[in-house]
């Protein structure tokens, strides 16, 4: 169990920095800091009689490790790489890599780079929002966040010290009169007794857990669409069999990375409604992909709007990665942005009659917290525009720290992109957290398994079945089906199915098979991933190798 051994508050008012170490409740003639404890639940609240700068809020937990404990840190967004861990583990920041490198490629863009700390020692870990310890019996002793809303919380591990301890990300934030702090659920028991302990707290309703099934286009053809190609895998899944009920278009439509209602027309000559038309006459959802809150540097809007872009302190654009000519993020508090992507939504949902809306590289409208917002609040609005700027259309979450979308999106990736590869590039297999692999993938969607039903529908990535523009092995497109199926609810694939063989359709029938199982255990040693799963009521372990 968890027991809070204290609380550390720091702040400045006038630029003087105090600092407060209690666990119980204290008041000055500055501010009064509330500590509460109950059986499951810690809250630690501020009010202010003046304005004053947070430095640090964080509560420190006892905690008696045992040797073979496992620990899960939920790492900050989709991509970033997440499952357990022994008490000896570490993980990678982007320290190894070069500086240049790293300049010209806007790595630390993707994770919480600029604002972690990540330790070489081993047991020195750090996840955010929720993370537990499964103890050698079986059970699991969870802490979550009950408000990212007003701030992120990292959650850190120290294994030879025998510390947990959540700190708010809320360095620089101005507050005056009240601020939240941290609201955290403190819970022991299996799994299940858990999870749904965290998601009642939280106030969110269970969702449905079955499986959708769909085609997405860019694991086939990247971002070298058009109608033809569309048009094709669109008949070919029609003759497949697949039980699909989304068909999904992905980047590569548009002329350039944020300017949405700007088509390519040498690849869409008819525009996209009628590709969406063709799509629902099929009696299939159309989906399309947009990443509202970035632009590329050859986009008009970068061009044209250079008022529409997040700064820093020295003026200059944020990069929000290195992708397509350069990634930008846009200030998602400027009207003018908010006006325009009012108005892309409703002509992708309303005009052009898409129903789902795959939402990417959300993690760029946080990067920066401001003097009055920290990033989880500023998530938290961006969440909030997005779900308003949508209607009725399902959104697929993608890029995102993952509480920020919790009871917000009907469908969220849980895992970083697959590639044709095991585990992407050779030269990419050094690079950050976030970076494209189907190893990596196929982790996060064992061990973010947890939320598909309860914070939204998960999304492990595509399967790949084909033999062909793959260098997997069948064994290894084998393992990817299968988890897929067993930990997540959104069935998509980038194959066209028009031309599978025997070896195909007896491996996704298999597939079908598999839907109504159930993960009871997971484990990882590093080389192996074993799963206890329940399949008809028959205990089966299988073992995949990693």
């Amino acid at each position: 169990m968890l027991k809070l051994t204290n609380v550390r508050f720091a702040y400045r008012v006038n630029g003087r920095g105090y600092t407060v170490t209690t666990a119980e409740s204290v008041s000055n003639n500055r501010l009064s800091l509330d500590i509460r404890e109950n059986n499951e639940t810690l809250t630690v609240s501020l009010k202010t009689k003046s304005e004053i700068e947070i430095v640090k809020l964080a509560a420190e937990f006892e905690y008696d490790f045992a040797e073979t404990d496992r620990i899960f840190l939920n790492g900050y967004q989709s991509w970033t790489d997440s499952f357990e861990h022994d008490t000896s583990g570490r993980i990678r920041g982007i320290d190894h890599i070069p500086e240049l490198v790293n300049g010209k490629y806007a790595f630390e863009a993707y994770g919480d780079y600029t604002f972690s700390k990540y330790s070489r020692k081993k047991g020195s870990m750090h996840g955010w929002s929720y993370g537990y310890v499964k103890r050698d019996d079986g059970m699991y002793d969870f802490i979550g966040s009950l408000n990212e809303d007003c701030g992120f919380t990292q959650i850190k591990t120290d294994t030879v010290k025998r510390t947990v301890t959540a700190e708010k990300d809320c360095s620089g934030l101005f507050v005056k009169n009240s601020y939240d702090g941290l609201s955290l659920y403190i819970g022991s028991g299996t799994e299940k007794e858990v999870f749904d302990g965290y998601f009642a707290w939280l106030g969110i309703a269970p969702k449905y857990r079955g499986h959708v099934c769909g085609y997405t286009s860019w694991y086939r053809h990247y971002q070298d669409i058009n109608e033809r190609c569309i048009t094709t895998d669109l008949e070919g899944m029609e003759g497949s069999g697949f039980d699909a009920a989304i068909f999904q278009i992905d980047d590569g439509y548009q002329t350039a990375v944020g300017d949405w209602l700007s088509i390519d027309m040498s690849k869409f000559p008819n525009g996209m409604k009628p590709v969406a038309d063709m799509i629902r006459e099929r009696g299939l959802t159309a989906g399309l992909w947009l990443a509202p809150f970035v632009c590329e540097e050859k986009s008009e809007i970068y061009r044209d709007h250079p008022d529409w872009l997040l700064r820093n302190e020295n003026g200059e654009p944020v990069r929000a990665g290195s992708n397509w000519s350069g990634s930008y993020a846009l200030d998602i508090y400027n009207d003018e942005v908010r006006e325009y992507l009012r108005g892309v939504f409703r002509t992708v949902t309303e005009e052009w009659g898409f129903g789902l809306l795959k939402l990417d590289f959300l993690y760029a409208a946080c990067i920066l917290p401001r003097r009055d917002k920290t990033r989880g609040m500023i998530m938290a609005d961006g969440m909030d525009f997005l779900r308003e700027c949508a209607g009725t259309a399902k959104i697929l979450g993608c890029g995102v720290p993952l509480a920020s979308a919790f009871g917000k999106v009907d469908y969220c990736r849980i895992g970083t992109d697959v590639t044709p590869e095991w585990d992407g590039k050779t030269y990419m297999q050094v690079l950050h957290r976030e970076r494209p692999s189907t190893k990596y993938s196929m982790l996060n969607s064992v061990f973010r398994r947890q939320l598909n039903g309860r914070a939204f529908i998960n999304d492990p990535d595509v399967f790949m079945l084909r033999d062909t523009d793959t260098s997997m092995s069948k064994e290894q497109r084998r393992s990817l089906a299968e988890i897929n199926t067993l930990c997540g609810g959104v069935l998509f694939t980038s194959d066209d199915m028009g031309e599978y063989g025997d070896e195909q359709h007896e491996l996704y029938n298999y597939m079908t098979k598999l839907r109504g199982a159930t993960v009871l255990a997971a484990e990882y040693n590093g080389r192996e991933l074993i799963l206890s799963l329940d399949i008809d009521g028959r205990a089966v372990i299988k073992t995949y190798d990693m």
